[in-house]
């Protein structure tokens, strides 16, 4: 028999009255909102759907298809810098990768798939962008506005819990650079292109040498009449991360699909590889200094270029900036038709771009590879109890618990959000985590007469201070330019997670509760019902099942859990993971 389920009301306190006719932990009804169907959102519909009973969920999408920045960036090149098998869900493998490398139509297609098997797109409204989130204090919850974008009709949806999924890397914007309206040419943005657009033959110029502007150079090269690449600072430009590009062969690709358990350890050694790279982000650790000594042998062997390497090769530590696998990007610098602009760029002209050593480059295309909007602000007003707005509570620093939740904005909850590891490993793992965090904290809010939670203020500052402690001993504390810091070079690192993704997953795996303000709707013990259990209302359930011949209860403590959740025992201790080449180095497993 199902649970007692306690009915939907917009009046809070009827929760508490209706609770007192059910048994423990009565299910009231949990309406959702999710924004953005990407990645994050997608598995949030999933989890929902799997775990939970007596709810109702909107995911909203600004697209006109789900998948979010993997259905944007189709810019020549595209691909992620993970390796394809482990750029899943942990529970999801893909059989049929074609490289170690996928391209974004791939990983797309995955994402894509993924929602299609399991009917999640009946939970997402393409075409509808959130553009504002209010606090109702009549009902709790929020009152969510959305634009059609179709229509441009604003409607209002009101949910109990506002999910934030709309991600970090895909509000791009061109770049900040006078007189880019009056370019004549093609102009492009690597997040917003234009498949129609022909560059054979074509002059191209490119701005940027972050990951997008690495990916691009390389794939255009041949096929262009020259490139002028602009650049303004040095970057690392890494080996590839221990496995080396590599197309699948049919016979790999067999194994992967008719053998699980080939495909499995093999995904397993490559995650082992990657949580394994945490030391290269210490200062001072073995680890850092050979990788940063190996990563300018590396560069100085391929640009071949005493001038080139005098001017990208970084002063600052491996690692400050996200470290992206050039594949054939140092190499395409030397090209012949392709020129390298070091400098400024001092504004944008009709037929290209002036730049601080007095030249102007003429050029038929224009790509900025400028990248997105990364200050972990809100896209749109999300207005608490207090009247406050978090756009205008985060506009000089973002200041989030555990990069999830707002202090004094309740039942909003973020994906991706600040000093979480989007950087510091592989991060689909860190997703995961967060979506079973936040689940663990619906189920709560569904089961007790909970009106609000949110993180303490005092466990926020707490956090903020232990995460600027810990990150000056970090090379992302240096002073270089990156997304990892929204203040600038000298700023705090307001993207990153204090430690390894290991680490995240394992602090993330209890809720605190502690740090959390919780309100309920009327006596807190009202969850407790008629006085009777929910195995009660349960015919087809054994009422002695805690009768037993031996004691098999699951670990109490927290460190048997984890050896049982981590497999403790089952695998041989290796060597730390590095780029050096040398014997410890993460190798394609054979198959």
């Amino acid at each position: 028999m199902a649970d007692f389920l306690v009915p939907s009301s917009n009046r809070p306190e009827t929760d508490a009255q209706h609770r007192l006719q059910g048994p423990i932990h009565a299910q009231r009804h949990v309406r959702v909102v999710c924004v953005g169907a990407g990645a994050s959102g997608l598995l949030m519909a999933y989890k929902l759907q799997r775990h939970f009973t007596n709810f109702s969920l909107t995911v909203y999408e600004k697209n006109r298809e789900v998948s979010g920045t993997w259905f944007e960036n189709r810019y020549p090149g595209c691909a992620c810098d993970v390796p394809s098998h482990n750029y899943t869900w942990s529970f999801e493998p893909k059989l049929d990768w074609s490289a170690v490398y996928a391209s974004s139509k791939e990983i797309f297609q995955y994402f894509n798939d993924f929602a299609r098997k399991y009917e999640l797109h009946k939970y997402c409204k393409v075409e509808h962008q959130v553009v504002g989130a209010y606090w109702n204090k009549e009902k709790s919850g929020y009152d969510v506005h959305i634009k059609n974008l179709q229509t441009n009709e604003t409607i209002i949806d009101h949910c109990d819990i506002l999910v934030n999924a709309g991600g970090i890397l895909n509000n791009w914007q061109w770049p900040a650079i006078p007189g880019i309206d009056k370019y004549k040419g093609t102009l492009l943005h690597t997040a917003n292109w234009d498949d129609n657009i022909d560059l054979s033959g074509r002059h191209v110029g490119l701005i940027g040498n972050g990951s997008s502007g690495i990916q691009v150079l390389p794939t255009i090269q041949p096929h262009v009449s020259k490139v002028t690449t602009f650049i303004r600072e040095p970057t690392w430009v890494s080996p590839v991360q221990g496995l080396e590009q590599h197309v699948f062969t049919e016979k790999e690709r067999l194994d992967f699909a008719t053998k699980p358990d080939v495909l499995t350890e093999y995904r397993r050694n490559v995650e082992r590889g990657l949580n394994g790279q945490f030391g290269i982000f210490l200062k001072g650790t073995n680890t850092n200094t050979e990788t940063e000594a190996y990563f300018r042998q590396q560069m100085a062997e391929k640009l071949k270029n005493p001038y080139l390497e005098e001017r990208l090769v970084p002063n600052w530590a491996v690692g400050c900036r996200r470290l992206t696998p050039g594949v054939g990007y140092l190499e395409s610098l030397g090209k012949e038709n392709v020129e390298v602009v070091y400098g400024e760029i001092n504004a944008i002209t009709e037929k290209g771009c002036l730049c601080d050593n007095g030249k102007e480059y003429p050029v038929d295309i224009l790509i900025c590879a400028t990248g997105f909007n990364t200050s972990f602000k809100p896209r749109f007003p999300v207005v608490g109890p207090s009247g406050k707005n978090l756009q205008d509570v985060w506009k000089d620093e973002a200041q989030s618990y555990f990069g999830i939740a707002a202090a004094e904005f309740p039942n909003y909850l973020i994906f991706l959000g600040p000093n979480c590891p989007i950087g510091n490993g592989p991060v689909l793992s860190a997703i995961e985590c967060q979506a079973d965090y936040m689940l663990k904290l619906i189920d709560r809010f569904q089961t007790h007469n909970i009106s609000q939670f949110a993180p303490k203020a005092e466990a926020v500052v707490d956090f903020i201070a232990h995460k600027n402690q810990f990150m000056e001993k970090t090379v992302w504390h240096d002073p270089c330019r990156s997304w990892y810091k929204g203040a600038g070079p000298e700023g705090p690192v307001t993207a990153l997670w204090p430690g390894s993704t290991l680490h995240y997953i394992e602090a993330m795996m209890e809720l605190r509760y502690d740090d959390w303000e919780i309100k309920y709707n009327g006596n807190r013990f009202a969850w407790l019902g008629n006085g009777y259990s929910q195995t009660e209302l349960d015919p087809t359930a054994d009422w002695a099942f805690y009768i037993r011949e031996k004691d098999d209860d699951e670990p109490i403590s927290r460190g048997r859990k984890l050896q049982l959740i981590n497999r403790s025992g089952t695998v041989q201790a290796a060597a730390p993971v590095s780029f050096t080449g040398r014997k410890d180095e993460l190798a394609a497993p054979k198959l």
